[in-house]
């Protein structure tokens, strides 16, 4: 009786460390996949799982299947004409693997991809910082953001809205009147805004946005990124000019990859981004708009130093071209050279020097392939097409750029804060010589890292999507 009672009491030792051993190895698996998830996933399909660029990944109907082949399959060789990017190659099989059961785990287990919540302190290289929320509700798909004074902001929403803000608190009363815009998410919207450098005097406010003819939201219209300014008077948007817009005969159906950044240089010039409008061999061509960075006067006229200026064929205010999908643009506080943050597909995100009349090369030259895994081009380099400063493989998905300035992090300045989407980062990265000599990853995985500014207080201002917030960052 004894021997039965001891090989039973062993045998229950050995069943408890065995579903011990299988426990802990499912949590090691959901971590891994979770890890997997934050840094690959939540960029498009939100850092919850519900939706962002890319559809929501807890449901009940599944496109493509939601049986554990059906998305490993899916993960393994993506989903052609999408951005679902095909992973074979980027992740290795276990990866796949657990990330695949993270996403199916997820579906009955939603705590899995809960975050901490704000505000929380972060330490980095220079400083503690101390990050909290202050805007949450009521701001959707928030894109640009700029500072009217040190109690006012605008915040342009993709779906076509301009928010106003007063003392961190979102005004209640909407801003009506303004354009129509042409789709949403990948497929453009209310982008980028900027304040005229004489805007207390004439309160012009510069808007790019998707724009076609007949305002219809079908994709298959076509259409092209418009430049506008105009005023808020009493909430409403009024005195409207059109400064760039395309004849119709250059609209493109089905274009994602719209830009559009802005940025005002010291001489006064608007700086502007269309991105290549999912036509790559646009980019080269000079005649047509997709693919190029823009300068003109803030009255919309054509500058006579730019380098097609007087040409009749081409666009005249094009600054440079080659260019696939500059998301970023920002002049060096001190030198006055302006930089350019650019979308690569599938790797190959870059950082460049702008300079006037120059070719980037997409797609003849780039460091990514294309999403499907097939390779665009052998060549990297080319003579008489530039070469980015820095580049990014696999591809962050790189956003706004941001030099530092003011008094609030003097041990920051003149560095170069570059933020990522599908990573969810910001970056800081020391640049000397037009060289990038240093980088650091200073918050990642709390949202989609649209745009920053640094305010007039000095604090840095962060509008995050998925979720839609406005930061406040500030050293301890």
């Amino acid at each position: 009786m004894r021997t039965s009672l001891s090989a039973f009491t062993a045998f229950g030792t050995l069943l408890f460390i065995f579903v011990l051993a299988v426990s802990i190895s499912f949590q090691s698996m959901a971590q891994n996949g979770q890890i997997v998830y934050k840094n690959y996933c939540a960029g498009c399909h939100g850092a919850q799982l519900q939706g962002s660029a890319g559809p929501a990944l807890i449901k009940k109907e599944w496109k493509h299947g939601g049986d554990r082949n059906s998305l490993l399959k899916t993960i393994r060789n993506g989903v052609p004409s999408t951005e679902m990017i095909k992973f074979e190659g980027v992740l290795s099989a276990k990866e796949i693997e657990a990330v695949t059961d993270f996403i199916l785990n997820a579906q009955t287990s939603p705590e899995l991809v809960k975050k901490t919540d704000l505000p929380l302190r972060v330490d980095t290289k220079l400083y503690k910082l101390r990050i909290e929320k202050l805007v949450t509700e009521g701001l959707t798909n928030p894109w640009g953001i700029e500072f009217i004074d040190a109690n006012h902001a605008l915040v342009t929403g993709k779906n076509g809205e301009l928010f106003s803000l007063v003392n961190g608190k979102l005004d209640n009363q909407k801003i009506t009147g303004l354009p129509k815009t042409y789709g949403t998410d990948l497929v453009g919207g209310m982008m980028d805004l900027a304040l005229d450098p004489e805007y207390k005097t004439n309160g012009w406010i510069y808007i790019g946005f998707s724009y076609n003819p007949q305002n219809s939201p079908d994709k298959k219209t076509p259409g092209m990124t418009k430049i506008v300014r105009g005023k808020v008077r009493e909430h409403q948007w009024v005195d409207e000019q059109t400064l760039f817009q395309v004849p119709d005969s250059l609209l493109v159906t089905g274009g994602t990859r719209w830009g559009c950044r802005f940025l005002f240089d010291k001489q006064g010039h608007l700086f502007f981004t269309i991105g290549d409008m999912n036509r790559a061999g646009d980019s080269q061509i000079l005649s047509r708009p997709s693919g190029k960075i823009y300068r003109i006067n803030p009255d919309g006229s054509i500058p006579k130093d730019n380098p097609l200026y007087g040409k009749a064929n081409y666009l005249q205010a094009i600054y440079s071209w080659g260019n696939r999908n500059a998301q970023g643009l920002a002049q060096h506080p001190q030198t006055g050279v302006i930089y350019a943050s650019e979308h690569g597909p599938q790797g190959g995100d870059e950082l460049n020097i702008l300079k006037k009349g120059a070719n980037y090369g997409w797609p003849v030259i780039t460091y990514g392939i294309d999403y499907n895994g097939s390779i665009i081009t052998t060549e990297t380099q080319r003579e008489g097409m530039e070469q980015p400063i820095t580049y990014w493989t696999p591809s962050i998905a790189v956003s706004a750029i941001e030099f530092v300035t003011g008094n609030r992090f003097p041990r920051w300045q003149n560095n170069l804060l570059v933020t990522a989407l599908k990573f969810e980062e910001i970056r800081r990265l020391v640049v000397r010589d037009d060289k990038v000599t240093e980088q650091e990853v200073l918050l990642k995985g709390y949202g989609r890292v649209r745009d920053l500014k640094i305010g007039p207080d000095g604090a840095l201002y962060v509008l995050t999507n998925s979720p839609d917030a406005l930061l406040r960052i500030t050293p301890e």
